[in-house]
């Protein structure tokens, strides 16, 4: 009965916002969700105010998967029969409120995931781009070029989180699976922006914390959080963004920089065992290189576009230890993505990536995980999103004993998209 009180909840306030906000959608200093957002990193900046009055912008998305893999190992331990059909849908909801010139909420849910079949929240934050509410004009010479963030949310290391899949907001990611080892997390915290001339610079704090909760007040340290680049349209034509990003933690009870996402992964069951389920083993195609404790981790990520041509690259550096270690380990991954928009609108695309871990894993093997994408996309309106991905991922150095034993997989992924 409750479940069914919070779906018919969550769905009239779909429909009422449809009601009130059908005409006027669009916010300020705001990543729009359809194809308009792709390639939009942080949220643009722009001091020209629309707002005249409280406005409560309802949107979502969903997606379908057909996935067609094989997997095979080493045959030491036995992997879960698989065959071809489609995976469970997916379902965001996300509420966006301007709430006061230059302020305005994020807060998004997941409706159903890999997971979750049920509804649960991912986060939110306050965006904040004016002090107008402190007093009218405060620090206006400052706020022209800053932004603060604050909430419970997704964490801004590295520039791969704004192209990654998020449970059912998968349209900024021209590919249907995320990176190998898939830097994400939603932690307590603030962060400061300052964008002026192209450079852009971030600073936050955080508490550490996927879950929040009171107890073991001993094992809270806090997580910072920096980014320094540089972002511009030179001409019409051309682009260039240069990022370098740092996350750093000291001692807590367990960082989930590399294993935060509840949402699941698009590979669904490859290289799992018999007894695997796709909600207890939603994490199956990527890397967790169990850096629980003390983590550095550095991502620099260079992204060019010449007309239709783009490359976005990841290069990653993360060091840390498991809380029963006493020495530190070193995960290494290597991303590049050429991708070639063409189209009226650019609404056609292709693209490949090939993506490649190495690391110190806390088994003592010295592991080597590589991955080859195409990809090929249609936005049949800004919409609305149809890809098709061949995907091909191979697992060296795991000792004998491992279900990753000469581990692979590959074969065909589809994905209809709609996020509005």
């Amino acid at each position: 009965m409750t479940r069914i009180f919070k779906i018919t909840v969550l769905a009239l306030t779909v429909l009422v916002g449809f009601g009130i906000n059908a005409q006027t959608r669009d916010l300020d200093n705001f990543r729009q969700p359809d194809q308009r957002g792709v390639n939009v990193f942080e949220a643009p900046k722009d001091t020209v105010s629309t707002f005249n009055g409280v406005k409560v912008r309802v949107g979502g998305s969903s997606t379908l998967q057909f996935q067609a893999l094989d997997h095979e190992n080493s045959g030491a331990v036995a992997l879960k029969e698989i065959g071809s059909n489609f995976n469970l849908a997916t379902a965001n909801l996300d509420l966006d409120v301007a709430l006061y010139d230059g302020v305005r909420m994020h807060l998004r849910t997941y409706l159903s995931s890999r997971h979750h079949p049920e509804p649960y929240v991912k986060g939110g934050y306050f965006q904040i781009d004016k002090l107008d509410f402190i007093s009218e004009g405060f620090l206006s010479g400052f706020m022209k070029n800053a932004t603060i963030k604050i909430g419970h949310m997704e964490n801004n290391y590295g520039d791969a989180h704004f192209r990654r899949s998020d449970n059912a907001q998968t349209i900024y990611n021209p590919f249907i699976g995320n990176l190998i080892m898939d830097a994400f997390t939603t932690e307590v915290g603030a962060e400061l922006y300052y964008r002026k001339n192209g450079f852009i610079g971030m600073v936050g704090f955080t508490n550490g914390k996927l879950n929040q909760a009171v107890d073991n007040p001993d094992t809270g340290g806090a997580s910072f959080l920096a980014k320094l680049g540089y972002d511009k349209q030179f001409n019409e034509d051309f682009r260039f963004r240069l990022t370098g990003s740092i996350y750093t933690t000291g001692a807590v009870r367990r960082s989930y920089l590399y294993s935060a996402d509840r949402a699941g992964s698009r590979y669904y069951l490859v290289l799992e065992g018999e007894d695997a389920s796709a909600s207890g083993n939603f994490r199956s195609g990527r890397y967790n290189p169990a850096l629980n404790n003390e983590i550095t981790a550095i991502m620099f990520n260079p992204f060019v576009k010449y007309k239709g041509l783009e490359f976005f690259g990841t290069i990653e550096t993360a060091t840390g230890k498991a809380n029963s270690e006493t020495d530190d380990r070193t995960a290494n991954q290597f991303a590049g993505e050429l991708i070639y928009r063409f189209g009226q609108t650019e609404n056609f695309f292709l693209g490949a990536r090939y993506n490649k871990v190495d690391a110190e894993d806390a088994s003592g093997d010295d592991i080597e995980i590589s991955r080859f994408q195409l990809g090929a996309g249609w936005f049949m309106t800004k919409n609305i999103l149809m890809k098709l991905e061949y995907v091909s991922q191979k697992h060296d150095g795991y000792n004998a004993t491992s279900i990753f034993n000469d581990g692979k997989f590959n074969g065909l992924m589809a994905e209809a998209v709609i996020s509005f």
